[in-house]
């Protein structure tokens, strides 16, 4: 579950500490954003991992993700925050484990900005992973709102659309998440336990 400094924490929704694997791009500690464990961003769930004392121990000893033998992964959830727009994009090993996944049925779940990393991502046949997909993710309002428009490579909501993907939104900050297929997309921080829950039920078809 790749993973980076981010507003959602792994939901504990989906946390066991003996079948998460925590991965990040270059392995290692993942850095918290200061809003993480702020207002209401600092969720009960969030609260929870980071009083787990074997999360905590994931977080701060994240596996390199190109180390991941992604043939025994069931699922891949990317957890957000601003930062995933420069560790997902143009990022080789995530691509391929996208890719891969999805390409084998798998559950593919990203949530807030994390849909990033789906951009650089096709199909079998070469399309983008997303065209024709319905798709939620971080909001041109919300970027706006939030002051981040200008640190962003890309805005979210553009990029998909102009993909092909069918992009859906509700009010800023408000639950929104999309199934289709195995491809779970959520808007915002709001959405990750809704994005997590869905997760778990695809997985125990």
């Amino acid at each position: 579950m790749p993973t980076t400094a981010g507003r959602q924490l792994i939901h504990f929704t989906l946390y066991d500490a003996d079948d998460i694997t925590i991965a990040s791009p270059k392995g290692g500690p993942i850095p918290l954003e200061e809003k993480s464990l702020t207002e209401y961003f600092f969720t009960d769930a969030s609260k929870k991992f980071l009083h787990d004392h074997k999360a905590l121990a994931k977080l701060t000893h994240s596996v390199k993700l190109d180390t991941v033998d992604m043939n025994s992964v069931d699922a891949i959830f990317l957890s957000a925050g601003i930062a995933v727009v420069v560790d997902f994009v143009d990022c080789p090993p995530l691509k391929a484990a996208i890719e891969g996944l999805f390409a084998d049925g798998k559950p593919v779940a990203a949530v807030c900005h994390a849909p990033v990393g789906l951009v650089q991502c096709v199909t079998k046949d070469g399309k983008p992973l997303v065209e024709g997909k319905k798709v939620a993710g971080f909001t041109n309002e919300e970027e706006i709102e939030s002051g981040m428009e200008q640190a962003v490579p890309f805005l979210l909501e553009t990029k998909l659309k102009e993909l092909g993907a069918d992009y859906e939104k509700t009010d800023n900050w408000g639950n929104k998440v999309c199934v289709d297929g195995n491809l779970i997309t959520g808007q915002n921080p709001m959405s990750s336990e809704h994005a997590a829950k869905e997760l778990v039920k695809m997985l125990a078809k």
